[in-house]
């Protein structure tokens, strides 16, 4: 089977999340900002695209090269074998990015690109002009950094954040792939229990419930290479049974509250399209009035925090009842992510360790307070 040069993309930050887990599946890596490359054939990409919890995308190398001007950019794009790897009918739409290069438009990289792969496409199926692009998508991208050029083609469509669980709402719920990355840079395994007190749409109690059950996180989805005339039909269909034929039954509780019983009732649904509603206990409960007689275990939550005066003055009231509701559970490891500066004054405590991440474009930090004992 043919092996390609591929890569993962993944959200600021969690390079070293995303490396951890192609590295626990067994491959070797190499990571650059944004980036972790491995080897692989199709059977791994249907493999990373089922199973990784941390990624964005996963992507083929097609080509990489020096491109200081537009004659070198067409020339070295021409020159792949392109009816290889597209269909006559192909649809390749061109998504371009250039940064620090003397071709910086990003617009003229792009058509450029496009029109390289035309007009050999044009030559090589033998066309007179027109190219129909009523089939199957190839999504292609070109990314100069430092006058170099990497031609690749994305084989996850998109992102793989859309699991195909949620129900869209209102608000700003975390993604999927976040949720996971904040999870994996806990301890957590599914061993012991985990409490999210302000679960909001369900989402890390929910991504939680997938590692701790060992249910792939792209199990309900398509993907780009579905497409992909080339493509081997049944690894998808052959790695799909196989990931249903791992799950596992939950070791140990996972509790999500929140004081609002609508949003609750959306974490539901979400939790029941996922498969694992009957594994998480949703309870409505304000912060101020939680307890729980669980112990050992993480509490992790992206509490609500302010950009208004007004939101923020609400936010860091909450921080404090979190720490004098929460803090005293010292038996627990304890997460919390937020854009607020003031979140360990108003918490009561400073941060074991603190993380800056990227929630989309706004600077978070994810607060990480470690159990002091933990009781065999």
């Amino acid at each position: 089977m043919k092996e390609y040069q591929l890569y993962a993309t993944m959200g600021a930050g969690f390079e070293s999340v995303v490396n951890k887990e192609l590295q626990g599946m067994g491959y070797q890596t190499k990571v650059e900002n944004g980036r972790v490359f491995f080897k692989g054939t199709q059977e791994d990409i249907v493999r990373t695209n089922l199973w990784l919890r941390t990624a964005d995308r996963i992507k083929i190398l097609l080509k990489e090269f020096k491109a200081t001007d537009f004659d070198t950019l067409f020339d070295q794009v021409h020159n792949y074998n392109w009816a290889e790897l597209l269909p006559v009918d192909a649809k390749f739409p061109v998504q371009g990015r250039a940064i620090k290069s003397k071709l910086h438009s990003e617009p003229d990289v792009q058509s450029i690109v496009k029109k390289a792969i035309v007009n050999k496409m044009i030559e090589q199926y033998h066309r007179r002009v027109f190219l129909p692009e009523t089939g199957s998508e190839y999504p292609l991208d070109i990314h100069i950094y430092k006058n170099i050029a990497r031609l690749s083609l994305d084989t996850t469509g998109a992102s793989l954040f859309k699991r195909g669980y949620r129900v869209e709402h209102g608000g700003a719920p975390l993604k999927e792939n976040f949720a996971a990355g904040l999870l994996k840079l806990t301890p957590y395994n599914g061993t012991h229990p985990l409490i999210d007190p302000m679960t909001g749409s369900g989402t890390l109690a929910i991504e939680a419930a997938l590692i701790a059950k060992n249910i792939a996180p792209g199990t309900w989805r398509k993907f780009a290479f579905d497409g992909f005339d080339w493509f081997d039909a049944n690894l998808h269909k052959e790695a799909l049974e196989k990931a249903k034929a791992e799950v596992k039954e939950l070791e140990a509780p996972i509790w999500a509250s929140d004081i609002d019983q609508s949003v609750l009732e959306i974490a539901k649904l979400n939790a029941h399209n996922a498969g694992v509603l009957q594994d998480i206990r949703f309870k409505q409960v304000a912060v101020k009035d939680f307890a729980t007689d669980l112990e050992n275990g993480i509490i992790i939550a992206n509490p609500p925090y302010g950009k208004r005066l007004k939101d923020r003055e609400s936010a860091e009231e909450l921080y404090r009842e979190m720490g004098k509701v929460l803090r005293p559970l010292s038996s627990f490891s304890q997460y919390y992510l937020t854009a607020d500066p003031n979140f360990e004054k108003c918490f009561g405590a400073k941060a074991t360790k603190k993380r800056k991440l990227f929630n989309g474009n706004l600077r978070v930090d994810f607060y990480q307070y470690w159990a002091n004992r933990r009781k065999k």
